[in-house]
């Protein structure tokens, strides 16, 4: 039979509930987030005692032995997991640097909900992202979620999270901020600049498509020509960017295929952008994407020799000028300077084989979408601070952008900022705000978005035809006032895809107001009229 064992001295005195588990070995009465059971009455602590020896001889006690720590399980656990290539790397960071150091010895058991918040506010005084820290208890909630119903001990999940608990009181103050986004035409003057930025028509069209679609960063940068149709773009894969670079073919986001439907504008830039691309298959996966990254290093050197050709000096006195001008004299800099100035954006195609494949995420930001709507580089290290995108002003606004590490000597201006904080994510967000501003019902919203409505509501929602209608009229709206906009700020642009589109909005606006255009309307209004019958008076 169970005993009770006393423990403590004087106010403090308990009793804790002892049974034989076998022949010299005794357990001790414990809760279920394993911790000993503290009784105040002797007789308490021997009926808890008797009633788990009963157990142990009807052959239903756990044996402690074969309870696995918490790191023999997660690698049990690990091998049988099948999850999106991204996922499947990420996982183990968490793992080894977050979990395994707190939880790894410990019995998988004895983990209690008391290890769990100790565990966690001690990852947030680090301090890490409360997003990252979210994240990390999520993957342990997942673990011990699975560990409850593989080892029988397990009654219940220690991370899961109770709710109404813990402060009110700041909560706010711990949300992630929310998504940066800008306006139509605020979309139009970071496409305008990200072309500039990389010196080509494409990085214009692809942050436009993905403002006016919605479509996430993996199936822009997957989008393969052959489901760029009229009338839509199906989203049909995407990439998966992995940690060393390379990038991982596989289905969209939660299996959300779609056809997302185009407005007639957009629908006339991608046809006309791939028709004007070569379609050179990526070299990972064979794919002929319709937006490809270009080798920006491989542009630079191309630069040099036309700077050189252009200074009439040498390729190696080009660098010298960039790199120690104090060799050259200031005649030979003046000329290299003015050369760099006029050749600052390249005006040419690249070469098939000046392409790599695809933008990577970081990539894409550091040199593309963050300067192009902050107006500054962001910091590299601490060697290379921030420092503001450098133009020349010229007659095309909105500049002319200088490269390279005198930039500063040689510019006029630096761009103002468009959107602070604006992420190619976020111009999804903008998407997202733009079909709420213009009454899109949510269940084409939705469907654009990639989203799903489980509810038994969303079940009787179906997306019409004259949905559909509106919608690309809507937006077709916005893009022209946008445009009209940016036209109103300069009427022309050193980006060639925008400046045709100006070009034609003003030829378009100049025909509506003609003179003869008037008069042939106020004509067919007064056919229009219904014939008037006059009464004369005879006196």
């Amino acid at each position: 039979m169970g005993y009770a064992e006393k423990r403590g001295t004087g106010a403090g005195t308990y009793y804790r509930g002892r049974y034989k588990i076998a022949p010299g070995s005794y357990g001790t009465v414990k809760d279920d987030d394993g911790r000993t059971i503290r009784f105040k009455k002797k007789r308490e602590a021997e009926q808890a005692a008797d009633a788990a020896e009963v157990t142990v001889r009807a052959g239903t006690h756990i044996d402690r032995s074969v309870i696995p720590t918490f790191a023999e399980y997660v690698q049990r656990w690990w091998a049988r997991q099948d999850l999106a290539p991204s996922t499947m790397q990420n996982y183990p960071a968490t793992i080894e640097g977050h979990l395994l150091p707190f939880f790894g010895d410990k019995l998988i058991t004895d983990i209690s909900r008391e290890d769990v918040e100790i565990w966690y506010n001690a990852q947030r005084a680090v301090p890490y992202a409360l997003a990252s820290v979210n994240g990390y208890r999520s993957i342990l909630h997942l673990i011990l979620e699975d560990a409850v119903e593989d080892i029988d001990a397990m009654v219940k999940n220690p991370a899961k999270r109770r709710r109404n608990r813990g402060r009110r009181a700041g909560r706010a103050a711990n949300r992630s901020p929310e998504k940066v986004v800008t306006t139509a035409l605020g979309a139009l003057l970071v496409a305008e600049r990200a072309a500039l930025l990389s010196g080509r028509d494409d990085e214009f069209v692809q942050e436009v498509a993905v403002s006016y679609t919605g479509i996430r960063w993996g199936e822009t940068v997957g989008l393969d020509r052959q489901y760029v149709t009229p009338g839509g773009i199906q989203v049909q894969e995407q990439l998966y960017e992995l940690n060393d670079g390379s990038f991982a073919r596989g289905a969209p986001k939660n299996d959300s295929f779609r056809t997302v439907d185009t407005p007639a504008f957009l629908d006339r830039l991608l046809r006309d952008h791939v028709r004007q691309r070569p379609p050179v298959p990526c070299p990972c996966h064979g794919v002929r994407t319709v937006f490809r990254a270009a080798d920006l290093r491989q542009e630079l050197r191309v630069r040099r020799e036309d700077i050189a050709a252009l200074a009439g000096v040498s390729p190696v006195t080009v660098s010298r000028v960039r790199t120690r001008p104090e060799m050259t004299s200031q005649r030979t800099r003046d000329r290299v300077h003015a050369a760099m100035i006029e050749l600052s954006v390249i005006d040419h195609e690249p070469a098939p084989e000046q392409y790599v494949s695809h933008w990577g995420r970081n990539d894409h930001r550091r040199r593309i979408i963050e300067p192009a709507a902050t107006g500054w580089y962001p910091a590299k290290g601490v060697a290379e601070p921030a420092r503001p995108v450098c133009v020349v002003a010229g007659d095309t606004w909105p500049g002319t952008v200088v490269k390279g590490r005198y930039s500063a000597g040689q510019s006029t201006a630096c761009w103002a900022p468009v959107a602070k904080g604006l992420t190619q994510h976020g111009l999804r967000h903008l998407h997202g705000a733009m079909l709420e501003d213009i009454g899109t019902p949510p269940v084409l919203a939705n469907e654009r978005m990639g989203h799903v409505d489980g509810s038994t509501p969303g079940r009787y929602k179906h997306v019409l035809p004259e949905m559909r209608v509106r919608l690309l009229a809507d937006l077709n709206r916005l893009w022209v006032e946008s445009l009209a906009a940016r036209a109103a700020m300069s009427p022309r642009s050193p980006v060639a895809v925008l400046d045709r589109l100006l070009q034609e909005h003003s030829a378009e606006q100049l025909s509506r107001n003609s003179p003869q255009r008037v008069i042939s309307q106020t004509i067919r209004r007064m056919e229009s009229l219904p014939d008037l019958h006059v009464s004369t008076w005879v006196a």
